[in-house]
Formats: structure tokens, C-alpha cells, sequence
């Protein structure tokens, strides 16, 4: 598949850290809290580590992941069969960032002539134009393809409402994190008046947040992301969560490394109530050292079927 860039704007950031101070919590938290462990005692391992790295959930992730896909390579396993094997693959959608739209049209062409079954279009900066770009990406691609819309905190409810109203034509499927991440009363009020499920993202990052989305029936959807919540086994709890709630859920990504959308992947194929997958940030990326820790075909992800999170550095 060629190489696919796309650009974004800068919005507020979930995830403060840098390289820099990952590699800095993986020296002086992780490596010696994991030396000479036995892996496989998991809840022993990152109970105290999360405490330690309670404001970095990427650098958590490492030891996470690890741990993780240690399980499934000494079970000699799949990790997503470990954690619950619901399904074996799953559709993802592929982002088209903030462009002219005449540009965004045209990728969105691309793209679903390359396969890809779902596109996100990502907005929030200008309303009217917002509201343009769904109408001619809809217009370029015909209406097979499902579309999903990213606001990126950039609407007020009565904003969201007329976004909404003016691309029914579009028939958009889901509308995610219109509005203010603190302001979860404003998801609320835009939720009970729209017709397509409202999804929150950066209004989620730990448990306490989808209990209390969950409590007051905030959202239809919420989007897990591995980097954002601190790994697997902080996101299989919050699924819980948003499972007894009887939310959807959809398991997204940063851009990040192949390796980390594997994982997000398997955490996709364990649970029924995981609806979506947004996992394409590996696309970004040049030189992957872990290219290959998933299969992409007509936008449908696979795992590598090897055990663990299915990837062997050489």
C-alpha cells in the first residue's frame, strides 16, 4: 500500500509527554520495577508502576505491552484469543486531516478506490466549511463507503446540532468529541438532540471518566485509546465499564508504531461491544521498525495469527 500522509492541526493535547520523558520514566521506573520479575504476575507488576506513572500513560504502555504479549508467547497464543477471541479481524477507518476541500475530496477518492471501507474526516475549525467538505467527500465516493466526523473539541451545541442537520445528506455515522473535553454537560445536552451516535474522546482518559460518562448517560460511544488510558489492561476495565453501561466503543490510536496498533488491534478482536476500529496511525509513519505486526487488506485489519501481540523484532 503506498505510503499515505496526511496533516493535521495541533489541537489541545491528551498525552503531554514526549520521547524524551518516556524514555526517562523507562529508565527510572519501569526497567527497575520489571528486572528480575517473573512476568507473568501482571497485577503485582503494574499496580505500582501505575501509581508511579499515573500522569504518563505512554510510557505505562511499554511495560503493558510487554507484559502482555509476554502471556501470549508463553501461552503459545494469539493475545486476543487470551483476553476474550471474539472476532478475527476487523474494518478499520483511515483519517483525512484538515485540508483545502478540494484536497480532502480528492484523498477520500484515493482511498476508497485503495479498499479502505470507512473514512474519518477530521474538522472543527470552520463550521461552514466542515459542513462543505462532508457534502463533496460524500458526492466523491459514492454511498458505500460509511463516514465518520471528528470535531476535535472545535463546536458548541448549537454548532454540533446544525453540522449535524446540514450533512443528513451525508449520512454521517457517528459525530466524536464535538464539543469542550471538560465540559461533559455540553456532550450531554448535544447527544439527547441529534439522530447519530455522539462518541466522546479526549473527554476520556482514565476510569473515573467513563464511569461518569457512563453514569449520566453522556455519550452513545467512547473511543479507547491504548496511549491515551495507559494500556491494555486499563482499557479491557474501562470496556467493562462502557459494556455494563451499554455504550459502544470504539478502539483508536495516536500515530504511533505498527506495534502499537497490534495491540490495539487484539483489544478490538476480544470484545463484542467494541463496534469500531480507528486504527491507522501506523500509516503515517516512515521506517517502521515494526511494520508488519498487522495485515491491512481492503481496509480490514488482521493480526499476524503469531503469538502474543504477533510481532518479533529481527
Amino acid at each position: 500500500m503506498p505510503l499515505i500522509k496526511r496533516v493535521r492541526r495541533s489541537f489541545p493535547v491528551v498525552n503531554a509527554k514526549n520521547a524524551g520523558t518516556v524514555l526517562s520514566a523507562f529508565k527510572s521506573h519501569i526497567q527497575p520495577a520489571l528486572i528480575n520479575q517473573d512476568p507473568l504476575m501482571m497485577s503485582y507488576l503494574l499496580t505500582p508502576l501505575r501509581k508511579a506513572l499515573h500522569d504518563q500513560p505512554s510510557a505505562l504502555v511499554l511495560a503493558d505491552m510487554a507484559l502482555y504479549d509476554i502471556l501470549g508467547k508463553t501461552a503459545g497464543l494469539p493475545l486476543y484469543k487470551i483476553i476474550g477471541g471474539y472476532r478475527s479481524c476487523i474494518k478499520t477507518s483511515v483519517t483525512i486531516g484538515i485540508l483545502p476541500v478540494d484536497e480532502m475530496a480528492r484523498r477520500a477518492k484515493m482511498l476508497a478506490e485503495q479498499g479502505f471501507q470507512a473514512l474519518k474526516i477530521k474538522g472543527g475549525l470552520d463550521l461552514d466549511q466542515d459542513i462543505e467538505k462532508i457534502l463533496r467527500i460524500r458526492g466523491a465516493i459514492g454511498d458505500k463507503i460509511e463516514l465518520r466526523f471528528d470535531a476535535n473539541q472545535g463546536y458548541s451545541v448549537d454548532e454540533s446540532i446544525k453540522f449535524v442537520d446540514a450533512t443528513r445528506p451525508a449520512e454521517i455515522e457517528l459525530l466524536e468529541q464535538p464539543t469542550p473535553r471538560g465540559e461533559i454537560d455540553l456532550l450531554c445536552r448535544l447527544t439527547d438532540k441529534v439522530p447519530i451516535p455522539v462518541m466522546a474522546d479526549e473527554s476520556l482518559v482514565t476510569m473515573r471518566d467513563v464511569f461518569r460518562l457512563a453514569k449520566h448517560e453522556v455519550v452513545d460511544m467512547v473511543n479507547v485509546k491504548l496511549m491515551k488510558v495507559g494500556g491494555l489492561s486499563e482499557a479491557l476495565q474501562i470496556n467493562a465499564i462502557a459494556r455494563a453501561a451499554k455504550l459502544d466503543v470504539m478502539v483508536g490510536c495516536m500515530d504511533e508504531a505498527a506495534y502499537g496498533i497490534a495491540a490495539g488491534l487484539h483489544l478490538a478482536l476480544a470484545r463484542p461491544n467494541v463496534a469500531y476500529a480507528d486504527l491507522d496511525g501506523h500509516l503515517d509513519l516512515m521506517n517502521d521498525p515494526t511494520s508488519g505486526a498487522v495485515i491491512l487488506k481492503d481496509g480490514i485489519l488482521y493480526p499476524t495469527g503469531k503469538p502474543g501481540i504477533g510481532f518479533e523484532y529481527p
